[in-house]
């Protein structure tokens, strides 16, 4: 109950707080990329739901199949989508997640309903957690797109990254509490800073 309150609370602060940039972002994704202006993909929430998360758009729409994750060499990705993911202002959108209870601040990323499939045993504990905007592993790949570069980003994702990842979610589900919360929190705003 405490998690969620203070959920609500800093939700409806940064929704009020970031509503300049999230105009701002909004008016630029429209200008250059059209409608829709939200990119709203499916992912497994808490307890195996299925809840929609918002992004900013960062990338034209492609024709045909496309992989899962994108590389900072993605054509797809223009100067504003690179923009925005720098300073993941793409992600402000989630705010509304947080707000409505399909995600938490900090909790395990969620992922999509195909890659939870591949969810040992084990690591089903995930599932019963409120996935987070940012956790361990959002921290130690805060610049994710540098390492899925090349022509198979979904395989680099595999063989360098999805290992280490569920690592880091499963110690987050051993040792979460609130001041986990707090330090992953401020560690995510630091690793921003850095990065800008």
């Amino acid at each position: 109950m405490a998690k969620r309150t203070f959920d609500i609370l800093l939700s409806l602060a940064g929704l009020i707080v970031f509503s300049p940039i999230l105009i701002g972002v909004w008016l630029l994704v429209l200008f250059t990329l059209g409608r829709p202006v939200l990119y709203s993909p499916e992912r497994t929430g808490k307890s195996n739901s299925r809840i929609t998360v918002r992004k900013f758009r960062s990338m034209r729409i492609a024709e045909g199949p496309t992989s899962h994750h994108s590389g900072d060499d993605d054509p797809r990705v223009t100067g504003v989508g690179r923009f925005i993911r720098k300073f993941k202002f793409d992600e402000l959108p989630q705010l509304w997640n947080v707000l409505r209870g399909d995600m938490s601040f900090v909790g395990p990323r969620p992922e999509t309903p195909e890659y939870t499939k591949l969810y040992t045993e084990e690591q089903l504990q995930i599932l019963e957690l409120r996935p987070g905007i940012t956790d361990f592993a959002s921290i130690e790949f805060a610049d994710l797109g540098s390492l899925l570069k090349g022509d198979d980003p979904d395989k680099i994702y595999f063989e360098q990254v999805w290992d280490r990842k569920m690592d880091l979610r499963m110690k987050y589900v051993r040792e979460r509490s609130f001041w986990v919360d707090i330090k992953l929190l401020y560690r995510t705003f630091a690793a921003v800073f850095v990065r800008s």
